[in-house]
């Protein structure tokens, strides 16, 4: 397919159905569970999921640089983010890759039409960004597994159908052994969910509570004990794209931010002026310029079938850090007038500077927090001792 014609045919597909959200909604923020899911019902009910998923699954068997086009319009239109982020990123290729037959056959449909909601259950608050210290414990009786444990920071558990969860099958093995991995239904017994209020004023992340839920044995994917190997290669799938949109929106971001401070006057003068000011932008526009030419290099090794490296924790490093930056340095520029929401009439470029700052401050934290990259950096990439 030639990348033009499907870029074109992404932005038209997402501009008008922006449009109609827009109507059918009404006033209602792009933040809001419901018209995040309606918005993702429609990309998947309009086809564009299961973009890289094998025809034999549904999918169009596209290849990677496609599907970077399609995550750069989305960040470009600014599309509200999906509540299903998880079952189509990361659960889906799992599956493809690992699940058995019956398996694909009942979980890959709804994932591709969004009828199934997923959340991951790795967190524990005991475990903290060291996975392979977990605790849920995962028992055999019979046909089924009883499961017991908590999880937490758990993304739309609230609103999840499923999860897919790590819990552990042999106590006595070495800390990355004795893993499984399973699909758990979240309408079963024994399942609690308490969404955790954030500072942004959201309900995303939540605890969960497994008290002897049972689960059959047929929802284990892979071989017991083989969980954490099922585990990480998951969490390489999406590395190759993951970057994408979250830098389309730093870039955006730090467009604004530079013509909002040629807009502000302080003392006499225009806060671009200001030489902290533009030695801030320089270092971030030196950021993202590196984050472009890194991201570029994993898409490139993607397309190439090679395995993902630690070029993925020095990544994400940079991002999450340089990203806390720029809305640091937004909090600078606009002053008292970030307060404002993006609908008065007096807010400033109409972003919301000081929610997305509010929310910054968690991105050192998830998918790995800063300390574990840079461990990582350290030790596969610079050869230092552990």
């Amino acid at each position: 397919m030639d990348p033009l014609a499907f870029r074109s045919a992404a932005r038209s597909f997402l501009a008008a159905e922006l449009d109609r959200l827009r109507a059918d909604f009404p006033g209602l923020p792009f933040t809001d569970p419901v018209l995040r899911r309606a918005f993702e019902d429609r990309v998947c009910r309009g086809g564009w999921s299961g973009l890289n998923w094998p025809k034999e699954a549904g999918g169009q068997a596209l290849p990677i640089d496609l599907i970077a086009i399609f995550l750069e319009e989305c960040a470009r239109a600014g599309i509200p983010k999906g509540i299903n982020l998880i079952g189509h990123g990361i659960l889906a290729p799992t599956l493809l890759l690992h699940g058995s037959p019956e398996q694909k056959a009942r979980f890959l449909p709804g994932i591709l039409a969004n009828t199934e909601i997923w959340c991951q259950g790795y967190s524990e608050p005991d475990a903290g960004s060291d996975l392979a210290a977990l605790r849920t414990r995962a028992e055999r009786d019979g046909d089924h597994y009883v499961v017991t444990g908590q999880k937490i920071w758990t993304s739309y558990a609230h609103l999840a159908d499923w999860c897919f969860l790590l819990a552990r099958t042999d106590p006595a093995a070495a800390r990355h052994k004795g893993i499984s991995f399973f699909l758990v239904d979240m309408k079963s017994p024994g399942i609690t969910v308490r969404p955790i209020r954030q500072m942004d004023g959201q309900e995303e992340f939540n605890e969960v509570f497994f008290n002897r839920v049972r689960v059959p044995v047929d929802l284990r994917v892979g071989e017991e004990n083989a969980g954490w190997a099922i585990a990480m290669a998951a969490a390489s799938y999406e590395r190759a794209t993951y970057f994408i949109p979250r830098l389309v929106q730093m870039e955006q971001e730090l467009a604004d931010l530079v013509a909002v401070s040629r807009e502000m006057i302080r003392d006499g003068r225009r806060v671009c002026d200001d030489p902290l000011v533009r030695d801030a932008f320089a270092r971030l526009f030196v950021d993202v310029q590196a984050l472009k030419l890194h991201a570029r290099t994993m898409l490139a090794a993607a397309a190439r079938h090679e395995q993902p490296g630690p070029e993925g924790s020095f990544i994400k490093l940079l991002w999450s850090e340089s990203h806390q930056r720029l809305l640091d340095l937004a909090l600078t520029v606009i002053g008292p007038e970030v307060l404002l929401g993006p609908h008065e009439p007096s807010a400033i470029r109409h972003r919301h500077w000081q929610r997305d700052h509010l929310w910054s401050r968690a991105e050192t934290i998830l998918a790995g927090t800063s300390e574990i990259q840079r461990n990582v950096v350290g030790e596969r990439a610079l050869g230092l001792p552990r």
